[in-house]
């Protein structure tokens, strides 16, 4: 079994999004298909949004700015998974991220009051939502324990053999990142500097970790799961 095969998404949220458009805009007015450019935003933080959306195909970035500027990245979000406004009927409620098309990115977009009655129409869609939620919170409070408790190598190594999990497909190497990232893009992911990230990224190829180029990263899992292991 591949890595791509084991981080697959179980097939119950898709296949309900994949049903017959047409049934799903009679039970629930507002839900709209929508094709975003790579870099628009689905929403800002501080925005007052009062939609859920859920990933069709591409990848979402979700960042969250500091008052001293600086981007964070929280998580990088793909195919099944929903974001949005989750937290209660409040329209006053203010969005604490961005979520950003990386590349092309189709979505469906409802309003929160009918994701909430799909959601109890469906108590399977609902399980599954909050399996999928409970999990990326997980996700984000380990990357958290990982920036604060180990040096910006190991944080780097993790990060690349997580994505090669989730965005990986075969090449020479090992894994090809299905995603574009620039380099600060990484470093962002780990909260470190591109400077202290590139001189990483090239320590790591000339150890046979991995190889890029400017529009690709090709990860060797194995060799980077073995310095992660043995450090």
């Amino acid at each position: 079994m591949t890595l791509r095969e084991r981080s697959a998404k179980p097939e119950s949220m898709d296949a309900f999004f994949e049903r017959g458009f047409e049934q799903l805009k009679q039970d629930y007015p507002s839900i709209q298909e929508i094709n975003a450019a790579s870099k628009d935003f689905l929403y800002r933080q501080g925005d007052h949004c009062t939609y859920v959306f859920w990933i069709k195909s591409g990848i979402v970035k979700l960042s969250h700015l500091t008052t001293q500027g600086t981007e964070i990245t929280i998580a990088l979000l793909r195919k099944g998974d929903v974001i949005g406004h989750l937290q209660g009927d409040s329209v006053h409620q203010e969005m604490e991220e961005t979520a950003q098309a990386l590349g092309e990115v189709s979505y469906c977009r409802l309003a929160y009051s009918d994701f909430k009655a799909m959601l109890s129409n469906h108590a399977e869609l609902a399980w599954h939502v909050f399996e999928e939620t409970y999990a990326r919170k997980q996700k984000i409070e380990r990357k958290l324990r990982t920036i604060l408790t180990q040096p910006v190598e190991m944080r780097l190594a993790a990060t690349l053999l997580e994505l090669a999990e989730m965005f990986g497909i075969r090449c020479t190497h090992g894994y090809a990142l299905e995603i574009h990232l620039t380099q600060q893009d990484v470093a962002d992911l780990i909260g470190a500097s591109r400077p202290v990230v590139s001189t990483i990224l090239n320590d790591f190829r000339n150890r046979g970790m991995l190889d890029y180029t400017r529009d690709q990263i090709c990860i060797n899992g194995a060799v980077l799961s073995d310095f992660c292991h043995t450090k």
